[in-house]
């Protein structure tokens, strides 16, 4: 059976950007890094939203189109988003001064996760062109980071993000009285116990937000919400935490190497192993290994 293609914005000429990108579970990115020697035009029209967080972006001429309603000749968008609706086509002219950097955030509703608590493909989108949100900025960003450097992508991460990323659309399209209000009292103490008993019983492995929510009988934006506010991390960060402990237990043995180390953590690569292990210590695992000698 031949795989069918992930919906993307055309660019032509296609030679006139360089792409690189991730999928989870109903949400894919990319960065596109337009180059080439003169202008060209791009196009979409997908049944998935698209959210655009455009870096960096100068053109001398040219227009941004979103459906029939939304136009725009703006000269200079960068650090700006826009956002197009799934069966809105988007589309438009670019005569660069400054070459464009762009995350291009594709959200198939169909295929995201459920949840309970945000009923995305419930939810008409309206479209926008060119405006300022500093959450979705800051969660677009974070997103795109993970698109750049694959070897530091946790699935439990990767997939709060996501969630994250949905309720600030919610909060945009509905206003801020429409988020899921916080419980004030966080996990109960069976939940806690559970949902941090399943995280140490699978360190080695790639947790799903899901998953550990099944485990607290509630949502994955409920329980995200909760679990930091009875832990005090976010359940991914309780994660790394757990898994650098762990490999400071193992560091204790010479026998075991720092890559066999790294893997029986839940680290796809050694190289992002040391990273967070330095990160949260201050030192390598090499280094911390010769001060237990």
């Amino acid at each position: 059976m031949r795989e069918v293609a992930q919906p993307r914005v055309e660019v032509c000429p296609g030679d006139g950007v360089t792409r690189i990108a991730a999928n989870w579970n109903g949400v894919s990115a990319e960065i596109a890094q337009f180059v080439g020697t003169g202008p060209f035009d791009y196009k979409f029209c997908a049944p998935v939203h698209l959210l655009i967080a455009c870096e960096r972006a100068v053109r001398s001429a040219g227009e941004c189109r979103i459906g029939h309603s939304l136009k725009s000749s703006r000269r200079d968008f960068g650090g700006t988003l826009s956002l197009v609706p799934a069966g809105d086509e988007f589309c438009g002219t670019f005569v660069p001064r400054v070459w464009p950097r762009t995350a291009y955030i594709y959200l198939d509703s169909k295929t995201l996760s459920a949840d309970s608590e945000i009923d995305f493909a419930k939810l008409n989108l309206t479209p926008r062109l060119f405006f300022d949100n500093a959450a979705l900025w800051a969660t677009a960003k974070k997103l795109s980071a993970l698109v750049e450097n694959p070897g530091t992508v946790s699935r439990l991460y990767a997939e709060t993000l996501t969630s994250v990323l949905l309720l600030e659309l919610l909060r945009l399209e509905q206003g801020s009285t429409a988020m899921p209000q916080a419980t004030c009292g966080g996990l109960a103490a069976w939940q806690v116990r559970r949902a941090c008993d399943f995280i140490e019983d699978h360190l080695a492995e790639q947790v799903s937000l899901a998953e550990l929510a099944r485990q607290t009988r509630l949502s994955p934006t409920h329980f995200c919400r909760a679990f930091k506010r009875s832990i005090g991390l976010p359940p991914h960060q309780y994660q790394l935490r757990r898994r650098i402990e762990r490999a400071k237990a193992l560091l204790a043995d010479p026998n075991s190497s720092v890559t066999a180390i790294a893997f029986a953590c839940g680290f796809s690569l050694p190289g992002s192993f040391a990273t967070a292990f330095r990160k949260t210590t201050g030192i390598t695992p090499s280094a911390f290994r010769r001060a237990l000698e």
